[in-house]
């Protein structure tokens, strides 16, 4: 599961959501092959300037066995820190200051903890929300899903394809990511599709910006008594 948590967010997702924090107005989106690029730009523009983020998300992944479906809190500042409070089914969490990584499962009593640079999964891209890489920069083959329906009507399904390799919890690529863009250029779904057919799906609502984070916040002790496990 240490694994699994690791590899579902952080190499696409640091490198993705630190990336993207600028608020635009809300405006129909009429994405012809031609307009794809602008609505690149806009989702770009409505993050590049923020240096906060919160937000609740549902996590779901699907592939062998039953389907998982994990739920909590979210919160990103630059730059690259995290944190994600899983509340349900289990207590968990998930903290980065920039520079090192923990995660603390208390049923467990273990904390595993790690450096950031080393991650090298798919949590560490959504840092990217708060950062400068583009969206182009990311995905190459960018166009809009015809064969889906968004999750509401209103918002924008785009498909692209990782320009650098993603590893998945199972040891494979991500083949592709879906994102879901609203009118007002908020990301609130994003897909990873493995070439076995395998996703893990992250909906986000309830979007805060610019909020006054504390850096406590994104920083762990381990409670006594719990063991910690320096990942190599």
């Amino acid at each position: 599961m240490y694994r699994r948590f690791f590899s579902c967010r952080l190499s696409f997702w640091l490198s993705f959501w630190l990336s993207l924090f600028l608020t635009s107005a809300a405006r129909p989106h009429s994405v012809q092959a031609e307009d794809i690029h602008q609505l690149a730009q806009a989702v770009d523009a409505h993050y590049n300037h923020l240096h906060s983020l919160q937000s609740d998300f549902t996590e779901i992944y699907r592939g062998d066995g039953p389907q998982r479906v994990e739920s909590g809190t979210l919160w990103l500042k630059k730059p690259r820190k995290m944190r994600w409070e899983y509340r349900s089914p289990n207590d968990k969490l998930f903290v980065s200051d920039g520079e090192t990584v923990w995660f603390y499962q208390p049923a467990e009593r273990q904390l595993r903890k790690t450096e950031f640079r080393k991650l090298d999964d798919l949590r560490s891209p959504i840092a990217f929300l708060l950062g400068k890489t583009k969206l182009e920069n990311e995905l190459r083959e960018l166009s809009k899903v015809v064969d889906q329906s968004p999750l509401q009507p209103a918002n924008t399904l785009l498909r692209g394809v990782p320009k650098s390799g993603v590893a998945h919890s199972t040891g494979g690529q991500v083949s592709e990511v879906q994102l879901e863009i609203t009118p007002s250029d908020e990301i609130v779904r994003i897909v990873l599709m493995e070439a076995d057919g395998a996703t893990t799906e992250f909906r986000f609502a309830g979007w805060k910006e610019n909020l006054k984070l504390s850096d406590s916040l994104f920083q762990f002790t381990a409670p006594p008594g719990v063991e910690t496990v320096e990942a190599q």
